[in-house]
């Protein structure tokens, strides 16, 4: 049976690097705390997009320096943002610089007013998880062989080459966010070692599990190998409810569990994670 595993995210949106900075180097003092995430946005989301957002893959070169314990990631990268060959190249240093330390997470994309007003083409939903597919066959193969040539719908690529290749072997895990029954959830059974449910009801993770799982026996692969995983909001002023809210995700099979913290942190965020909210959840 596959462990629980927490870590915590910290959106850097409204916020600064230092604020978060605090958060990561305690949470990498707290051995039950496994994993760390920032999200790849280039502005404030949920909200008024005005106001300060730090770019994802910067910061978290920046934490993984901070860091020496901590699995890092963003949760998730948007597949539109970047060609997948100058990702695979990001990823892949910092995963030199952090010594093995990456998650990749990565989804199709999807906010409007960022790809407009970037002039970034935001492509028909299903080409967008086509895109994925795609990049993620791609990357895999820079990060493992010595020149790739790659001749897909999407992308091309002629003798490129990859060096040096990550650290961990044979690439950084996979974790892919999205759950769309028809495409992402097939994207997922294919390229995922852990999924991430971004949001809704315990009914709903229980229905995307089960089309998962049929998407893995089409491709004859074993469910067993993906790692579940959700997203949820520690409110701080109601620690029970976040533990209920927690615990019935976990008794339906979730185990990779990623607490999202708001700002202001709170001085004592890591230390009430790790007295009452982590020993209080069980499978």
């Amino acid at each position: 049976m596959t462990a629980l595993s927490f870590g915590i995210k910290t959106a850097p949106q409204h916020t600064s690097y230092e604020a978060i900075r605090e958060v990561w180097r305690s949470a990498d003092a707290e051995p039950s705390i496994e994993h760390a995430w920032l999200f790849d946005h280039m502005n404030p989301i949920n909200s008024d997009v005005t106001g300060p957002c730090l770019e994802g893959w910067t910061a978290l070169a920046a934490l993984a320096a901070e860091t020496s314990r901590l699995r890092i990631g963003l949760m998730v990268a948007g597949n539109t943002y970047r060609h997948p060959a100058v990702l695979a190249h990001i990823v892949a240093t910092l995963d030199v610089i952090s010594q093995g330390r990456v998650d990749l997470g990565i989804g199709a994309g999807w906010n409007e007013y960022e790809h407009a007003s970037m002039d970034i083409p935001l492509y028909a939903p299903g080409e967008r998880i086509r895109r994925l597919d795609e990049a993620c066959d791609l990357m895999k193969r820079l990060f493992t062989e010595s020149t790739v040539d790659f001749d897909g719908r999407y992308y091309t690529l002629k003798e490129a080459r990859l060096e040096p290749k990550p650290i961990h072997k044979p690439y950084p895990p996979f974790v892919i966010g999205g759950s769309g029954e028809q495409l992402t959830l097939r994207v997922v059974a294919k390229h995922a070692d852990i999924w991430n449910f971004s949001g809704g009801t315990v009914e709903t993770f229980v229905k995307k599990v089960e089309i998962l799982h049929g998407h893995c026996a089409a491709i004859g692969r074993n469910p067993g190998e993906i790692t579940l995983g959700i997203q949820t909001r520690v409110d701080f002023d109601d620690i029970p409810a976040t533990n209920t809210t927690i615990q019935q995700f976990v008794d339906v099979g979730a185990r990779h569990i990623v607490l999202t913290l708001m700002p202001p942190y709170p001085a004592s965020a890591i230390r009430r994670i790790a007295e009452e909210v982590i020993p209080e959840i069980s499978i």
